[in-house]
């Protein structure tokens, strides 16, 4: 084989003999079947150490460019399709920073509000959810008996760890009408995107390494990255996002082992990141080799203006992994998510899943796939996004007819949530008593942050409550603001008053 070696290159000498023999076999030269060299043999011929040779076959295969059997050496597989080596992240250090121990993650905070769900005697403004009365029964029980029919006692057995083999297809084609080129073998099947949250803080976070957030966060994801004892530090954003004109200098300074990040309808800001910022995000990213963990759980659930590509979409560098789920919009119970990753992280992500629960559940993922190529998925988000829309519109107008002085909110363009800004000198915590006295509950903007914010903020959800709901609740609300806001007041008053002289 025709291998230089250029010893004088910063450019470790495996990685050479890599991009060299993968070169070979993309351009056709090496030939599906073909034996590599033996290890050794090939070590003496490029005057280097075995363990050279060695790695570089193990990236190779990890590539799923070569196969390796003991007795018939290593030989050359089918290339991967071109869309798939688009941001393959072939080039991107992946195990140098994959995490070797695991982690726990628990959260009180969702425990309680989903808990509230079963409570009819508390109108829920908290738990992001999609409508129960939405929910296309009619074709999940159609779906399921016609599965039952077909493939009979397979719909409740075991399927491979990296999800339903026909979904991952599906997936994999989805994404692409999203602008996400990858092949099957690029997309693992999770148990809600939950689990992928777990799972890279299991993989990438050991105690005492750093993960950037913005600022606010995603309350779920904050106890997964604590519970891995990692360091979270945020990263402040405005009305476009991330700010990255501060993050090039906390990259430099706390050198994080990931970035995670909400771009689109950010949960709980509503934000929308802007194109340039993300890709300011990116090339940052790539600059200082940090691989990015994007969550879009409510992409598809725009309501105006024009969308925005996905970070994953954007990526040219192969260094983000796109998490996304089905919960928001079809059978949350069933706890289905997907994420899409260059292999070597997908192959990583099944290990650690394999040793979590083996599998996603199979009968959940023949019928979301059988519901996704019969054409109904699309049909369906319309009718969420017409709906959502409305909800969204009832609970502005319910705001603004009873929002107390010092509530401040931006109408969000799409997503589950309103975020407002309580009034100056309240906080979310003391508010509870109070809103749980008038019946009505919603998610203290405190757990969505890593450190003490300078203003609290409640968040309020307008997709899981009906409309008459939303606009008892939002008064409710509103009266417990008012009720807290005036006795804030009264006890400020009382401090400042200055005494008799006697």
């Amino acid at each position: 084989m025709d291998i230089a070696i250029d010893r004088q290159s910063a450019v470790p000498i495996y990685q050479q003999i890599v991009r060299r023999i993968r070169e070979m076999i993309l351009s056709g030269t090496l030939p599906v079947g073909f034996r590599l060299p033996p290890e050794r043999r090939l070590a003496e011929a490029l005057g280097v150490n075995r363990s050279t040779i060695l790695t570089a076959y193990r990236e190779l295969k990890a590539d799923c460019l070569v196969d390796a059997h003991v007795g018939r050496g290593t030989t050359v597989l089918h290339p991967p399709a071109p869309q798939a080596e688009t941001g393959s992240g072939r080039d991107f250090p992946w195990r140098q920073l994959f995490r070797s121990g695991t982690g726990q993650s628990r959260d009180p905070v969702i425990r309680d509000l989903l808990a509230l769900t079963e409570r009819r005697d508390v109108i829920s403004l908290s738990v992001g959810l999609p409508a129960p009365e939405l929910l296309p029964l009619q074709d999940f029980r159609e779906i399921l008996n016609a599965l039952v029919d077909e493939v009979d006692a397979a719909l409740l057995l075991h399927c491979p760890t990296e999800g339903h083999s026909p979904l991952r297809e599906t997936l994999s084609r989805w994404v692409a009408s999203r602008g996400i080129c990858c092949s099957p073998r690029e997309v693992l099947v999770l148990s809600g995107s939950q689990q992928g949250l777990d799972l890279a803080a299991r993989i990438f976070l050991d105690p005492g390494e750093t993960v950037f957030v913005e600022e606010p966060t995603y309350c779920g994801a904050l106890p997964v990255f604590r519970a891995a004892q990692a360091r979270v530090v945020s990263v402040p954003t405005d009305e476009n996002g991330m700010r990255t004109d501060l993050l090039a200098a906390l990259l430099q300074r706390h050198h994080p082992k990931l970035i995670y990040t909400l771009p689109t309808f950010q949960n709980p800001s509503g934000i929308v990141m802007s194109p340039e910022r993300r890709r300011e995000l990116l090339d940052l990213a790539f600059h200082f080799k940090v691989p990015i963990l994007e969550d879009d759980p409510y992409g598809e659930l725009r309501y105006e203006g024009e969308a925005v590509p996905s970070l994953k979409a954007m990526d040219d560098h192969g260094i983000v992994m796109y998490l996304s789920t089905f919960s928001k919009a079809l059978f949350p119970g069933l706890r289905l998510g997907w994420l899409v990753a260059p292999p070597p992280v997908v192959r990583q992500f099944t290990l650690v899943k394999q040793a979590v629960d083996l599998h996603t559940n199979t009968a959940g993922q023949w019928i979301l796939d059988r519901y996704m190529r019969e054409g109904l998925y699309e049909p369906h988000l319309r009718v969420l996004r017409e709906a959502y829309k409305a909800r969204r519109d009832t609970m502005e107008e319910a705001l603004r007819e009873h929002a107390p002085e010092g509530l401040d909110w931006q109408t969000p363009f799409g997503g589950f949530y309103f975020w407002c800004a309580l009034p100056e000198g309240l906080d979310s915590a003391s508010l509870l008593a109070g809103a749980a006295q008038e019946g009505v509950s919603y998610l203290p903007g405190r757990s969505c942050f890593a450190e003490e914010p300078e203003r609290d903020f409640i968040r309020l959800n307008f997709s899981y409550p009906n409309p008459s709901h939303i606009r008892k609740g939002v008064a409710l609300l509103s009266k417990a603001v008012g009720d807290l806001s005036r006795t804030a007041r009264a006890a400020t008053w009382q401090e400042t008053a200055t005494p008799p002289i006697v």
